[in-house]
């Protein structure tokens, strides 16, 4: 089981920051700059993401995340790694709680939501359901910026208890 730990803790780490890095961008960059857009652009941008997110390559990241950290802790376990195990598995359940159910909660229904809305022709309409998104969606995508900004921490802590 040893041999096997290491490399199932690079791929927790991988798949950790990468899905940190995703919500970490939408904090600060692209929210920022749908809000400074017209708003009927902001509707229809985030309606364009929003469609392309469900892809091949987001969702290794998105879905396999949580499962990839219960099994290094479930290998570190096996090979007698308490401490490694214990950060992978605290780490895999704050992403979970905090990145992956809040997404399908909250975001997603958010989303969803956003992409049934007609774009207004009226700006002050637009603005209007904009402003009401943009700022709940920005609250939840920072908790769950910040959730998967601990995990990849615990992460990093687990991979580094592994090497000692």
């Amino acid at each position: 089981m040893q041999r096997f730990t290491l490399p199932s803790a690079l791929v927790s780490i991988l798949l950790t920051g990468g899905i940190f890095g995703f919500f970490y961008a939408w904090v600060c960059s692209t929210m920022w700059g749908l809000d400074a857009t017209d708003p009927r652009t902001a509707i229809a941008a985030m309606q364009a993401m929003n469609a392309s997110v469900r892809n091949a390559i987001f969702a290794p990241t998105f879905f396999g995340t949580a499962p990839a950290l219960l099994l290094t802790a479930g290998l570190a376990l096996a090979s007698g790694r308490r401490l490694p195990a214990t950060l992978f598995a605290v780490a895999a359940l704050t992403y979970a709680l905090g990145g992956f159910f809040l997404t399908v909660s909250v975001n997603v229904p958010m989303n969803e939501a956003l992409a049934a809305v007609a774009i207004p022709d009226d700006a002050e309409a637009a603005r209007a359901i904009w402003a009401d998104y943009s700022s709940r969606w920005q609250v939840f995508n920072q908790i769950r910026t910040i959730a998967s900004g601990a995990a990849l921490l615990l992460t990093a802590l687990g991979l580094y208890a592994l090497g000692q």
